[in-house]
């Protein structure tokens, strides 16, 4: 009997697709029944080769071989997932596998993952896509009954390689010409290099900044009531001392008339649904997480718990088919503390604004919402139930009624002058409930003509600079850069606005981390700052590669192969071209780079002075010479906690001497950690866990865009 074989991007999804499709019998890596072969990949295991696959003189890096140019960029497949990779083989050339249905992540890179493992297994078998934004049962069961012929998403699938083929290009060869020019691992990137930007410029405008001081005048009633003083053009800042003075005195112990009293009834409506980037921020803003933090936790939300739909997404509506659905969402996020807001809305007849509901602006996935799978909430990990919060407050707002209020706005005049307040009686607090908002109390209740004893006074303050960015406020300026552009012209912007910024949904978080990693930018308590690694990397780097016009390009244009608007071998033709173009810039330059982060401390292996680095993830020593890049640890920064202080422990040295250490000057083995917290815990906790616990420590130091590539230069 046939069989079709379907493809999952990650055991998790994989087992549930199985158990949906009764798919009960167990092989090597697949699950299978009469009907059907469940298997799954572990993200990429497939990926473009190496240089070095293509001529041996690419193993070592020089600039006078520069730049790599293959003809046609060859796959192959990772080797620490290799096995992965031959089960899932087996399993598509299987005699009695008819077709293959792709049920990786949808979206352009999970079709990508599917695509190149199809494609490096040598299997030419008839394909349909599953595209689905939750993983729900009824979700799995629905996108089933509705699969789409995989011809499709041919061009999803060509502007993802036209994506990966590009950076490999451009990014490799610009990164082996900066690093092999200035001896200094510098790694350059049509993304990663605009965002370092746009935070020398938010710097630079710091710099600039001088303060000024300005002055104010205010009223106070006898009934608490405070209104400030505005001119004509309704500046409510004096910024010359001496003729705010004047004023002063001109009004001191002086009557006001009230002159106006406007009442208006408003309405506010709660804010748009969650995308990802408006989710990263929040959450930022809120408890400090990282992006990378927030998208884990979603991820573990939409795959694990299966309570929230599909997290890469840039949309922040839903579309029609979802409203009939609304009941049974209700039903299942409407549990403990939001019970009570879920009960109030359950039985509405949904009539919604184009801001909530709009087809048109749906590309792929629609904004982040609950899924109609029950949640419990007991069952949630603490940053998962924060994310969650966020999720559900906003979607039962959206679909609350909006909050009502009466704004009632009182001008008075003494001696000629204007002086204003406004102030806000709730009449309804509909969405703003849910975020635990009271009434405002009646505002005192004035007539025309009124007298009012007043007492005038004088107030001071200083214009503040712009405030430093966060990684919150960062993903914000990477959907509209444009504001840090100096001479954008109106092409670029429109370019900018249509592609959505600068990376994607998916990638934003990543390039982030990786410039704080790489030592290009780091954290200072919660706000962004440039070092003088990422300073020089922008002087160094080529204009290009610098600014967001460059990526905005590209994006536009692999949006236009996604659509079938431009073929992908155009678009390389046209990499290639700009490929040799930066690679002789960088050539030609005649600057130099100077290391900030110099120790006096030799390296063994070659007696070059060795580097600092720091980052979140710990301290190492690195060898200043590239092609040496002898590397020893320092301390690496753990989850683990001091049994006497509870402050986060360091770990220090290496193999068997490796030792815990806190501030408070508590030492530990790590031996003597691992026997504590067996006792601690009553569990066993094996050399493999904490071996496993202790290489997570590690990744910081490796999550370099090039950093294989990196390690493997030799002169």
């Amino acid at each position: 009997m046939k069989k079709s074989l379907i493809l999952a991007e990650k055991p998790s999804v994989a087992r549930d697709i199985a158990r949906v499709l009764n798919c009960h019998k167990k092989g090597n890596g697949y699950f299978e029944s009469n009907e059907y072969i469940v298997t799954w990949a572990l993200g990429h295991l497939v990926t473009l080769a190496d240089p070095e696959s293509y001529d041996i003189k690419y193993k070592t890096w020089k600039l006078d071989e520069l730049p790599m140019i293959p003809p046609k960029l060859k796959l192959t497949t990772i080797k620490k997932t290799s096995k992965q990779f031959n089960l899932i083989k087996n399993q598509l050339n299987r005699s009695d596998v008819r077709d293959i249905i792709i049920a990786t992540d949808a979206a352009r890179e999970g079709e990508l993952v599917a695509r190149w493992i199809i494609e490096n297994a040598k299997v030419n078998k008839p394909i349909k896509r599953l595209w689905i934004s939750s993983v729900t049962d009824k979700a799995i069961r629905e996108g089933f009954k509705n699969l789409k012929p995989g011809k499709q998403y041919e061009n999803l699938y060509a502007a993802a390689v036209a994506r990966a083929e590009a950076d490999w290009y451009v990014g490799l060869n610009a990164t082996r010409a900066l690093t092999t020019k200035f001896n200094a691992q510098l790694s350059a990137g049509r993304v990663q290099t605009p965002t370092l930007g746009i935070i020398a410029k938010r710097e630079e405008e710091i710099r600039n900044f001088r303060p000024k001081k300005y002055y104010g005048l205010q009223l106070k009633t006898k009934n608490g009531m405070t209104l400030g003083w505005h001119d004509a053009k309704n500046n409510s800042r004096i910024f010359k001392k001496e003729k705010a003075k004047l004023l002063h005195q001109k009004l001191k112990d002086k009557v006001a008339t009230v002159q106006i009293v406007e009442k208006k009834q408003k309405k506010q409506f709660a804010p748009q649904l969650y995308d990802l980037t408006e989710l990263q921020r929040d959450a930022n803003r809120i408890f400090g997480f990282s992006g990378k933090q927030t998208l884990r936790a979603m991820q573990q939300l939409y795959e694990r718990h299966k309570v929230l739909t599909y997290p890469r997404t840039d949309s922040r509506v839903i579309t029609t088919d979802i409203i009939p659905t609304l009941k049974d969402r209700i039903d299942a996020c409407g549990v403990g503390e939001y019970a009570s807001y879920a009960k109030k809305i359950i039985h509405k007849k949904f009539q919604l604004p184009k801001s909530v509901v709009n087809d048109k602006e749906v590309s792929d996935h629609h904004a982040i919402i609950p899924t109609e799978e029950p949640v419990n909430l007991d069952a949630l990990g603490s940053n998962e139930r924060k994310v969650y919060d966020l999720v559900v407050k906003r979607f039962l707002a959206v679909l609350s009624d909006p909050f009502d209020y009466e704004e009632t706005r009182v001008t008075v005049e003494v001696q000629g002058e204007k002086f204003s307040t406004k102030e806000n009686t709730t009449i309804q607090l509909g969405w703003k409930e849910i975020y635990g908002e009271k009434k405002t109390k009646v505002a005192k209740e004035l007539q025309k003509g009124e007298k009012l004893d007043v007492t005038c006074i004088m107030t001071e303050g200083e214009t503040t600079p712009p405030e430093r960015l966060t990684e919150g406020t960062l993903l914000k300026a990477m959907e509209n850069p444009t504001k840090y552009m100096e001479n954008v012209k109106k092409q670029v912007t429109k370019t900018l606005q249509a592609v959505g910024g600068i990376g994607t949904v998916a990638t934003r978080a990543d390039i982030i981390e990786k410039l704080i990693n790489g030592q290009y930018m780091e954290l200072r308590g919660k706000y962004l700052y440039l070092t003088k690694t990422g300073k020089q990397l922008l002087e160094l780097a080529p204009e290009d590669l610098r600014s967001p016009a460059l990526t905005a390009e590209w994006e536009k244009k692999l949006i236009q192969i996604e659509k079938g608007q431009l073929k992908k071998e155009q678009f390389i033709t046209e990499i290639k071209v700009y490929t040799k173009d930066i690679v002789q810039q960088i050539k030609n330059m005649e600057a130099t780079f100077k290391h900030d982060n110099i120790t006096g401390t030799k390296c063994p292996r070659c007696d070059e002075l060795m580097l600092e680095i720091e980052n979140r993830h710990g301290k190492m020593l690195r060898c200043k010479d590239q092609s040496c890049n002898y590397k020893k640890n320092i301390y690496k920064n753990t989850n683990a906690r001091c049994p006497n202080c509870k402050k986060r422990l360091k770990l220090y040295g290496e193999g068997k001497g490796q030792t815990f250490r806190c501030v408070c000057g508590h030492n530990e083995k790590l031996e003597t950690f691992q026997k504590r917290k067996k006792k601690t815990q009553n569990t066993r906790v094996s050399k493999k866990e904490i071996n496993k616990y202790i290489k997570k420590q590690d990744d910081g130091f490796k999550n370099n865009p090039f950093a294989d590539a990196l390690a493997k230069w030799k002169k």
